[in-house]
Formats: C-alpha cells, structure tokens, sequence
C-alpha cells in the first residue's frame, strides 16, 4: 500500500495512520513524517460498489461497441466489454501481480470471437460479475467476470487454477518461500489464488487462516449465486475501517490512532487476528480538538486540494480539470538558489514531479493527464525528470503510464481511474456560476443589453407609438449604467425615438437581465437560464 520504503533514505520514516470515524463520513489520513501521502474518505450513507460482485442480467449487445450492457440493480445498467466476459487467467494474473487490484482484468482479447460470444451470451442471460470502476459522471458502472477476493495476505481467484506471488516482492529467497507455502494450502478445486505484498514474512499459519476466510466469503458467494434471482448483490467490500487494517497495516507502520470508541475496539479486533503485536499498534484518540486538527491534517488537506499548490522552492504547480483531461502547469515562481538558469529549471521539475505524483493519490485524479513542465534544453535533464516520477508513482495503487517528455517540454500520462475522485465527494459546483469559476463582467452584460434593446426597438419599429422599455437589472450593472455608459444609452434613445428606464433587483444574477415593455409589462427580452 505505501509504495517503496524509502530505502534511499538512512533515517527511520515516521508513519502512522489516522482515522476519523463520524456518523455520516470516516476519514483516513496517511502520515509520514507529519506529512500526508495518502488521504481517503468514505461515507456510509453512500454505497461503494468497487469491488463488489453481482448476478446479473444482460440487457442488451451492442455489437459496434463490442459490449453487453449488464442490469446488476442500480440505477444505470454495468458496462462489459465482450473481452472481459469470459475469465482469462493470464491477464488476470498479469493484473492483480502488477498492481493488486480487485477483479481488473487485461483489456486483452480472448480467443473467443465478438460472434461466438454473441452466442454464448444473448440478452436475458444471467451472468456474475465484480465492479473494476464505479458509475463517473453519466457513465454507469464498468465490469468484469475475472473475479478476485481480496484478503490480508491472498487474493482468491475463484474458477482459476493459478498460483502466483507478487511481482512487488522482489527478494528471491522470499518468493521461493512462499512458493513453497502456496503449494501447501488446501485449496479448493478450480480455484487460483495470488500471494500479496503484505504477506512478506509472514508465517503459514496465517496463510491458511486467511485462506479459511476467503473460502466462507467463496462459499457465500456460491449459495447466492444458487439462491438469489438476478440482479442481486453477492459480496461487497468491507468499510473504509475494516480496508485499512487488511490493506494498510504493514510492519512499517509505526501506530494507527483512532478517534471513535466502537471504531476503536473493531479496529483493535480485526488487528488481532493478524497478530497481538500489531494490535498494541492501534490507540484510542481523547483530546478535546479534532483529531485531523491535532495531527495538523486539516490544514493540509486544504492546502492539497487548492487549484495552486506551492513549492518549497517557491515555485508552484496549477491543476485545471476538463472533461477530456486534467492538465497541470509547473511554474517556477519566486524560485531562487541555483547556480545557473537550467540548474534552476531542473530543480523546481523535480520538486514538481514528486509533489504531483502525492497530489494525484490524494485527489485520485485519474484518466488522460498532461504536464506542463518548464522547458528543459539538456536531454539528460528531462530523462532525469522522467525516472523520478516513474520511480514515485511506484507506491501508486491505480495502474500509471508515463510517456517520454516532448519536444514542447509536455509529459503525457495515464491513470487509472476506478471511482469519483475526492474533490468531487467534497465540492459541489458553484450554483451561481455553475462551476465556471467566473461570472461575465458588468461591461459585457452591458453590451448584451444593449443590443437586446436595439433589436426590440427594431422589432416595434413598425408600430407608430415609441417603445418605452424597463429593464431589470443587478445592482452591480446598474451601478456601471449610470457612471460609464449613460452617453451610450441616451444615443440609443435618440436613435429608435423611444425612452428608456432602469430598476435595480438585488435578488437578481449579476449577468441575467430582462426588458419588459413599459406599457403593458410584456416581456421584450429575458436572459437564457444558465447550464
């Protein structure tokens, strides 16, 4: 979960993890050094479908797409790709080794031919799948067959007969051992099972115990699948609390403190049975201040999820989110300290890279990113860049793919993306510019205005009674009316023999106006509702 453990450092790094646990919303803060890495939330009145299996039921094949759209019973129907219906286990080895994901699958074609599987699968067959990504914006859900059970120590790979050890264990010994421990493990027929990072060290016995839970939850799964008509949900992923010991509780964490008594002795319980050692790890919090405002997390979390974000250099990175892509600009800012100008540039890419790489798994921003970084001449400075953040995006959890940095100083790269990310869960957009950031200035409504009420006065031209307009307004382009543009309109009065009138309403958006005829208060013209 934490990535690489720093070893190109001497000292000893601080971590511990910090849990906020309220009715409506927990909280998880990873320390390290008194600095937040890692940042989580989860709100229990909000269901979380990642991870989760289904039996459901085929609507429908788009052969174009060349995907079944799958009902599991929420609100939109599950994406699944033709290539991710029927279980491949070397892609699914291939997956879960590099990054320990549950239920992602190689987007790799089988053997199996769009029509053979048209065949296989018409519409109304029923069909059990996981959740790899959950429903983003107006996208629903997307799937898979390739199932997986996480544990604390082995990922259960139900109809697979593979056998297999993290990638992310690289100590040769080690993985010989726990070769020799897999083979060992009663596993049940067609059934594959993977061996993950956490279980570096640990002893058989906690093997099989953790094997003899996946196998009540396999089983679970199996009477559901008997019992249960379709859509139905047959395994979920635990809470927030119950993830953080199964994937987050390493030897390297120093303490997880808790704020919430019941959240407490639950922690402590699960920490338990993996061992007495690591449940003395878990401490109960009692101050009188916020836990995240003790640890000094609350400022910190503001600070990260701000548009600009500064460099200890004095430069600064901005990210800007658009629907196709996120782009973030490396700016070097009141940078100072280098010996030279490209030794200068160097330095703040660097600092950037790192802090973009933390930045990308606080926020979990995922999809097509493109960097902006200051424009390096020497070669062997933008492969340095490179290796560095190749070498921190390590530690990421979502799958990465960095591209060699332009011509034009650009870094293209990926990431996956399985859920919202955390700014969206706690920001809306702005409902009075609609997540813009901007409103139109009083010049331009101004402007707007006036050609309103120029083509009025030309659509009541053929009338012979001059038009008497009022028009409603902000108090803002008002104020500007009257000090700036007066001439403006007393030309245009003059110009279509009619007369003019203004009121002010301060319950009003500052760009909506309307033109009302003075008369009969018919309405000439009125400001289009936003979207």
């Amino acid at each position: 979960m934490f990535g690489m453990v720093l070893g190109r450092q001497n000292k000893k790094i601080k971590r511990e993890i910090i849990v906020n646990s309220e009715a409506l919303e927990t909280r998880v803060a990873v320390m390290e050094d008194e600095r937040l890495e890692e940042f989580q939330v989860e709100h229990p009145t909000e269901e979380r479908i990642v991870g989760s299996i289904y039996k459901g039921r085929i609507q429908n094949l788009e052969s174009g797409l060349q995907a079944a759209f799958v009902d599991i019973g929420l609100k939109k129907n599950a994406f699944l790709h033709y290539w991710d219906m029927i279980p491949e286990d070397a892609a699914r080895l291939e997956a879960i080794e590099e990054r320990e994901i549950p239920g992602r699958s190689s987007q790799k074609r089988g053997k199996v031919s769009p029509a053979e599987i048209e065949k296989m699968f018409p519409s109304g067959t029923e069909i059990v799948v996981q959740v790899t990504k959950g429903p983003i914006g107006a996208k629903g859900p997307r799937v898979t067959a390739n199932l997986s059970i996480p544990g604390r120590y082995l990922v259960m790979l139900p109809g697979c007969k593979l056998k297999g050890v993290s990638k992310r264990i690289e100590d040769a010994k080690e993985r010989q051992r726990l070769k020799k421990i897999l083979t060992r493990l009663p596993l049940p027929e067609n059934m594959g099972v993977i061996v993950r990072t956490a279980a570096e060290g640990a002893r058989q016995r906690s093997f099989v115990h953790d094997l003899r839970g996946l196998i009540a939850v396999h089983e679970q799964i199996n009477q559901g699948m008997k019992e249960r008509r379709a859509p139905c949900n047959l395994y979920a992923e635990p809470e927030l609390a119950e993830r953080v010991v199964r994937d987050w509780l390493t030897e390297d964490v120093d303490r997880i403190v808790v704020d919430d008594p019941e959240c407490f002795e639950r922690i402590r319980e699960l920490a338990a049975i993996i061992s007495r050692r690591t449940r003395s790890r878990i401490q109960l919090y009692d101050g009188q201040s916020p836990v995240f405002e003790h640890f000094n997390i609350e400022r910190q979390i503001g600070d990260a999820f701000r548009r600009k974000v500064a460099l200890a250099s004095g430069g600064c990175i901005v990210f800007d989110e658009t629907e196709a892509m996120v782009t973030i600009d490396v700016n070097t800012g009141r940078h100072k300290g280098a010996s030279t100008q490209e030794a200068a540039i160097l330095e703040v890419n660097l600092e950037a890279v790192k802090e973009i790489a933390r930045q990308l798994r606080l926020r979990n921003i995922g999809g097509l990113l493109v960097i902006d970084l200051i424009d390096m001449r020497l070669k062997k400075n933008r492969m340095q860049v490179l290796r560095l953040m190749k070498q921190e995006l390590v530690r990421d959890k979502a799958r990465t793919n960095v591209l060699p940095i332009s011509s034009l100083g650009l870094m293209e790269m990926t990431r996956q993306r399985s859920d919202e990310g955390v700014l969206s869960g706690m920001y809306v957009d702005c409902s009075y510019c609609k997540g813009r950031g901007s409103v139109k200035s009083p010049l331009s409504i101004s402007v707007d205005m006036q050609r309103q009420m120029a083509a009025a006065f030309r659509r009541h031209a053929r009338r012979k009674e001059p038009l008497q307009m009022q028009i409603i307004v902000h108090p803002t382009v008002l104020e500007r009316l009257r000090e700036r543009d007066e001439d403006a309109l007393v030309d245009l009065q003059k110009r279509f023999s009619g007369r003019l009138s203004f009121r002010a309403d301060p319950n009003r958006h500052v760009e909506d106006f309307m033109i009302l005829n003075a008369t009969d208060n018919d309405v000439l013209y009125k400001t289009p509702e936003r979207s």
